[in-house]
């Protein structure tokens, strides 16, 4: 059993395993557990009633939260000409075509999100085996291959948030930070669930959302109720 830290032990001590806690109660659990140092980011998990193997129930989009995720994306947009001073405009950090790619291939990552024109794609998509692993490869499910290159770049400047389900039918998202009010963390949660309830495959049987649990970085995980 590995060691944990004193102040890790106390909060554990303060949540029941066992017990899923009403959404308020939950939040404020997480909110009282977080005991490290810097402004931890709130999580959320998601065990799902679907079988990712199966096309229609891989679950992808992407999600504006109204209050935004406390952390400001830095955005890179493969773009050309006319579309390229557009993304300038709309605040996008880095814009380019080839210099950027070469540039990534050379081993640059300072970007926590890439939007791309559909012109672009036959080069970015060389980037795959490199974007791909890093969740930062552009994909029209997520909005982020697209012309209107503002729209996009404001969203992920506004808070947007990509989810996916992974191979065991789990998704992780952030929904904010332990600075933010109970009720701006709240409104974010309600939104991600709102959502996923409305992307519920058609084919998915039995119980849907099995479990949900609430955390911040380095406090323990709280069982939320979403009855």
């Amino acid at each position: 059993m590995a060691k944990v830290g004193k102040k890790y032990a106390d909060a554990v001590k303060l949540v029941d395993r066992e017990t899923q806690y009403d959404v308020n109660e939950a939040i404020e659990l997480v909110k009282k557990t977080a005991t490290a140092k810097f402004d931890e980011t709130v999580e959320v998990a998601f065990r799902l009633g679907v079988d990712p193997k199966k096309a229609d129930q891989a679950i992808r989009g992407a999600v504006v939260l109204p209050h935004g995720t406390g952390k400001v994306s830095r955005v890179l947009v493969f773009a050309k000409g006319d579309k390229a001073k557009e993304a300038e405009a709309a605040g996008a950090d880095f814009v380019g075509d080839e210099d950027m790619i070469n540039k990534i291939n050379q081993g640059w990552f300072d970007f926590d999100a890439v939007v791309a024109t559909p012109d672009m794609m036959a080069s970015v998509g060389k980037l795959g085996r490199v974007l791909g692993p890093k969740g930062l490869m552009p994909n029209p499910k997520t909005g982020t291959v697209t012309f209107d290159v503002t729209k996009a770049v404001n969203e992920i400047k506004a808070g947007k948030i990509e989810y996916r389900v992974d191979r065991a039918g789990n998704i992780h998202a952030p929904i904010g930070k332990v600075s933010f009010d109970s009720e701006k963390l709240i409104e974010n949660l309600n939104t991600l669930v709102d959502t996923l309830q409305k992307a519920k495959p058609a084919s998915a049987k039995g119980q849907y959302m099995r479990n949900v649990t609430v955390s911040s970085t380095m406090g323990p995980g709280v069982k939320v109720n979403l009855q």
